[in-house]
């Protein structure tokens, strides 16, 4: 039992990467303002944890690597993916849900998989993503335009941004990744008859996985399911408002190791400092590689790209558990590797 986790920071310099809309007591009618979390320390920008999975999704759909992504089909008001994990990668690294549908017009899609009557489907996501926050609070800015295109006077709009570091957590269940449970529990009733077919068919007999009956495809493939979704954060890539503030959302500084438990042990390295701003936090670090030592089953991996708080990076502590310091890019590229390695695939059991 394994955990791929991680803690990576992107640098927005004048960003306004996820809205919510108009909101209330504004100037304008038309005014869209950026999501943030408001506490007595000060205003925090953030992007959602979904729309986070959706720059992800739509990286490996775009990046030519082999991703196979689920089919998504609409029903009115309701949409799901095909939840086919045996077949769609995303179904399976990202989970689903699906029920039956009760509309007498319900499309009939010949690309889905079908679904047995009666029975819906579910799966807990093996890939967990958390909201990504500011490191230290942030000024919000109202920026003030004017549509001028047209005869008549100029129509007005507004919108804010914000300058920040945000920050975002991940884990990857490495146990759950090509593993297909067959039970009645909610999240853990991933195959009805079809999907269950195609599972034997791939997949041979049954297991028991973390006390339940399970069907898990072959390690190789499994592996190369786990891979491609990581090397994929290196080239990151959506956003709001990328017209107008355009950002570079791909990792400026990570940190990620592959862990015993799904517990996240980088929390805590970059804090705010009384001046809002952001800093490495080398006690912190220094304690996680002391109490965690027992929980790393790999280096910890970090990557920081130079001309990013290369002041902080100057502090990065020497440690025998501590990888050499490189790129983003490169960090993320030698962990991928190391996730496809015919030596570790044990930490997929």
């Amino acid at each position: 039992m394994a955990y791929v986790t991680g803690l990576f920071v992107i640098d927005a310099p004048a960003s306004a990467l996820n809205n919510q809309g108009a909101e209330a007591g504004a100037r304008t009618d038309n005014t869209i303002a950026v999501k943030k979390i408001r506490t007595p320390q000060g205003t925090y920008p953030y992007v959602s944890a979904q729309a986070v999975r959706y720059w992800l999704r739509t990286t490996l759909e775009r990046a030519g690597n082999g991703w196979v992504s689920a089919a998504v089909f609409r029903e009115g008001k309701i949409a799901y993916t095909d939840a086919n994990p045996v077949s769609n990668w995303d179904d399976d690294l990202f989970g689903y849900m699906r029920a039956p549908s009760k509309r007498e017009d319900a499309a009939k899609d010949a690309a889905a998989t079908p679904l047995e009557k009666d029975r819906e489907i579910t799966r807990v996501s093996p890939l967990r993503v958390g909201t990504m926050v500011a490191i230290a609070p942030a000024p919000i800015v109202d920026d003030f335009g004017t549509m001028t295109r047209q005869n008549g006077d100029p129509v007005p709009h507004e919108h804010e941004f914000y300058r920040a570091h945000l920050a975002c957590l991940f884990s990857l269940d490495l146990t759950c990744a090509g593993t297909f449970f067959d039970g009645e529990r909610v999240g853990f009733k991933n195959l009805d008859s079809h999907r269950r077919e195609q599972a034997e068919e791939l997949c041979g007999n049954k297991i028991t996985v973390r006390g339940q009956q399970a069907y898990r495809l072959p390690i190789g493939d499994r592996q190369k399911r786990v891979a491609t979704l990581i090397r994929a954060l290196a080239v990151l890539d959506g956003g709001a408002k990328q017209a107008l503030h355009y950002t570079d959302v791909a990792p400026s500084l990570l940190f990620a190791a592959v862990t015993r438990t799904g517990n996240h042990p980088f929390a805590r390295v970059l804090v705010a400092s009384q001046k809002h701003e952001t800093q490495f936090n080398q006690e912190g670090l220094n304690e996680i590689l002391s109490v965690w030592k027992d929980d790393f089953l790999s280096p910890v991996y970090v990557g920081w790209a130079k001309g990013f708080l290369d002041a902080e990076r100057a502090k990065l502590p020497q440690h025998a558990r501590l990888s050499e310091p490189s790129h983003p890019r490169e960090a993320i590229a030698a962990l991928a590797e190391q996730l496809e390695s015919k030596e570790n695939q044990s930490w997929y059991d």
